[in-house]
């Protein structure tokens, strides 16, 4: 698994967490339901302005959300 499917697997994985739909998170990010599917295949690479967006919407630190990606 390469670094953006790391990332798309822990971003699925914390928005089930938190039981929201992408489109809840779409809403909430101000990104578009389809981009936010992108990111969590693995199809996208967030750039640190989305990173911000999607941490804000899940209302954790950007830390969080990236932490353990790549050490696969």
């Amino acid at each position: 698994m390469n670094l953006v499917e790391s990332f798309g697997a822990r971003l699925q994985q914390l928005r089930k967490k938190q039981n929201i739909s992408q489109e809840k998170l779409a809403e909430l990010s101000g990104l578009h339901r389809t981009y936010i599917s992108s990111l969590e295949r693995g199809t996208r690479n967030p750039t640190i302005t989305t990173l911000h967006s999607i941490a804000t919407a899940l209302n954790i630190e950007i830390s969080y959300l990236v932490s353990g990606i790549g050490n696969e």
